[in-house]
């Protein structure tokens, strides 16, 4: 199943408001235990959102939704993926990637393009999947470009 950009639409001072709560399939790569996720967002943090991981403890990452940020990011989930989750169209994919943060170089800020988390929107369905296509990306793509 393919997905283009054009269909997706530090530490917490204080608390954002919670989108919604999330059920993983597995845990997320090296946290096999956690296995559900919030999402919470801060208006004056747009794009970025936290993704607070829940198991034997919180752990908290920044993560954005591709669409309008990463330029040409068409990624293809394997189908087993896709079934696993019930997907059947881009229409029922939430995609988010997660992001590094330097605390002392923010500008160095790079997102992970190979291994999205891929919610399904209605029932809330998570999965962190490595890309059919992953070969075209990278771990760290650079969020800033300098010149």
């Amino acid at each position: 199943m393919k997905f283009t950009s054009d269909t997706f639409a530090a530490t917490l001072d204080e608390a954002p408001t919670p989108i919604s709560t999330y059920r993983l399939v597995q845990g997320l790569m090296g946290f096999p235990a956690h296995t559900t996720f919030e999402l919470l967002e801060d208006p004056d943090q747009f794009p970025f959102r936290w993704l607070l991981l829940h198991g034997p403890e919180t752990i908290q990452f920044v993560v954005i939704e591709p669409g309008g940020v990463i330029p040409d990011y068409e990624l293809e989930l394997f189908d087993e993926d896709a079934a696993s989750l019930g997907i059947t169209g881009s229409e029922d994919a939430l995609i988010l990637n997660i992001v590094t943060v330097s605390r002392t170089l923010p500008v160095t800020a790079t997102v992970n393009l190979v291994s999205p988390v891929v919610v399904h929107r209605r029932t809330g369905l998570a999965k962190q999947v490595v890309l059919a296509n992953h070969a075209r990306y990278n771990v760290r793509h650079p969020l800033v470009t300098t010149r």
